[in-house]
């Protein structure tokens, strides 16, 4: 008796330890490496001070935010390198490698406590792919990138270059899945157009998410005139204004390459429409509607903002719409255009769908016409919309322009689609992680499941009766509302089937007769029930 007891007292202590034991997460070392490249403001950027070497994180924070967003971030563009520079002259930005690279495009502020999803980037995604079995270091990297500079800028690509060799090396020689989200996908593009041989070398796959391949038109005109906001709802009262990235992102190449594209052949153009009062011959005023298309926008643009003006250290520095920055971007605009995929890389499209996504965009109005055009720094900018991410119009994000494997639209926000678990269920399959499901066809984004099979035959008077019983699950998108097979709500839809078969010489007769029945959708499921009996002539 004592031993059993010996025994027990030993195996609960070995619970014990277990449960105490924090579970080693799965890791797969089978899975290509994956390089998670962010978009616009997507990554933690630090100040560095030349005097002392101290940095400090200026985007993203809280406390302090906007007066450390205006003294360390706020730059100007150098036509001779094509950088922008702060100015500040005793302040560089870098990116972060901690976590080799995923600690700058994770959580963008990691200090926030409530409301910190407002500032996720990468962070489910991140999540997610651990749970497949990647590993930070191992087959999961990310990079991060000063944002504010030109998508091409050489030093930029460097690092890109750098980095993607350092993975290559890393992995065990294993070829990269890249994976890019909205402006990280331009950059992704102009490296594989200016580098090609080196993309070729190490990469595998590429996956562009909501990449403005021709432009975000609408969000762009109105970040030109009004700036953006990076958070939106109650959080971006503790965030910066929307004045001081304005001043930002007026001497960001970025965003001039972010413009829509001039070349490209829009379903309708996108427009800038300005409400004005003007006096004809007789001196009459009458209320009318300018219409801009893009190539007539950008003299709206230097005019607008030929007196804009920021106050820097006690000077006050212009702040006009940059045409030097502008004949950048259109050289960058002329590399995107003749990018291509290697033979030997694979390349793939998601983009968002669903979503009103400004297009064109209207200031001032019939009552309220706009008398002068400096105004529209201060004007509530309304859109025409068009379907898309919100951000990214649907028409730009498919129009990639390459020979791509699949292209993929999915419901979802612009950065909210990088947490979409139809997404995740699209990565996982091409990204071959985990167990493959032969059922997924990521194309529709529905996933077919057998759940149940039985058939029994038996004779009976001559005759030969076999019953068939079949049921699967429709695994897809929830909807809220009725399901797009015209299935009544609440309801299932029952439809059956007859089929005769007169036999050789009306000598072996046969009949079926099936019902499928359909029920609604429930948490992403629809179950579907087979039941067919056919009766026949024992031969």
């Amino acid at each position: 008796m004592a031993v059993l007891l010996e025994d027990v007292v030993q195996s609960v202590e070995l619970w014990l330890r277990l449960m105490r034991t924090k579970p080693q997460p799965y890791v797969d070392p089978n899975l290509d490496p994956v390089l998670l490249v962010p978009g616009i403001a997507g990554s933690i950027l630090k100040a560095v001070d030349g005097t002392n070497g101290t940095d400090e994180r200026v985007w993203v924070r809280i406390i302090g935010a906007d007066y450390k967003f205006r003294t360390k971030l706020w730059s100007k563009f150098d036509p001779s390198s094509g950088q922008t520079v702060s100015l500040d002259p005793n302040t560089s930005v870098m990116v972060p490698e901690d976590r080799y690279g995923l600690y700058a495009i994770d959580v963008l502020d990691p200090d926030l406590i409530i409301g910190r999803d407002c500032v996720y980037y990468f962070h489910d995604m991140i999540v997610e792919m651990i749970k497949w079995g990647f590993q930070e270091g191992k087959t999961l990297f990310g990079f991060g990138y000063d944002f504010r500079q030109s998508n091409r800028l050489p030093g930029t690509l460097e690092r890109f270059a750098a980095k993607l060799e350092s993975v290559y090396n890393v992995s065990g020689g294993k070829k990269i899945n890249i994976i890019s989200h909205s402006m990280g996908g331009l950059l992704v593009k102009c490296f594989m157009s200016l580098h090609s041989d080196i993309f070729e070398k190490y990469v595998k796959n590429w996956i562009a998410i909501a990449a403005p391949f021709q432009g975000a038109p609408g969000y762009i005109t109105s970040t030109f005139l009004n700036g953006m906001s990076f958070v939106e709802g109650w959080e971006q009262n503790f965030f910066i204004s929307k004045w001081s990235m304005h001043q930002l992102l007026i001497e960001c190449p970025s965003i001039y390459e972010l413009m829509a594209c001039r070349k490209f052949q829009w379903q309708h153009n996108p427009l800038l429409e300005i409400w004005r009062e003007k006096q004809d011959d007789d001196g009459n005023s009458r209320i009318i509607l300018e219409s801009y298309p893009q190539t007539d926008s950008t003299e709206i643009f230097k005019e607008a903002l030929s007196r804009n003006t920021v106050d820097y250290d006690g000077m006050t520095i212009p702040l006009p719409f940059n045409m030097e920055i502008l004949k950048w971007a259109n050289e960058t605009r002329k590399i995107l255009l003749h990018a291509k995929v290697p033979p030997k890389v694979k390349f793939y499209n998601i983009y968002g769908i669903n979503l009103e996504t400004p297009h064109s965009v209207c200031y001032g109005s019939e009552d309220a016409p706009v008398t002068d055009l400096s105004e529209l720094r201060f004007l509530q900018a309304k859109y025409v919309c068009i379907d898309g991410d919100g951000t990214v119009p649907t028409e730009s994000a498919k129009a990639d322009g390459l020979n791509a494997e699949a292209r993929v639209g999915v419901p979802g926000e612009h950065r909210g689609i990088l947490c979409d678990h139809h997404v995740f269920r699209i990565l996982k399959h091409w990204l071959k992680a985990g167990d493959p499901d032969p059922y997924y066809n990521p194309i529709n984004d529905y996933v077919i499941l057998p759940t149940a099979f039985e058939i029994e035959t038996h004779k009976k008077k001559g005759l030969e009766v076999t019953s068939l019983k079949e049921e699967w699950e429709i695994v897809s998108e929830v909807q809220d509302d009725c399901d797009n097979i015209n299935i009544s709500c609440g309801k299932p839809l029952e439809s059956s089937i007859f089929i005769s078969h007169s036999g050789y010489n009306q000598s072996s007769p046969a009949e079926a007769h099936a019902t499928v029945t359909i029920r609604p959708q429930n948490e992403g499921k629809q179950h579907v029930e087979l039941n067919a009996v056919s009766v026949s002539v024992d031969a």
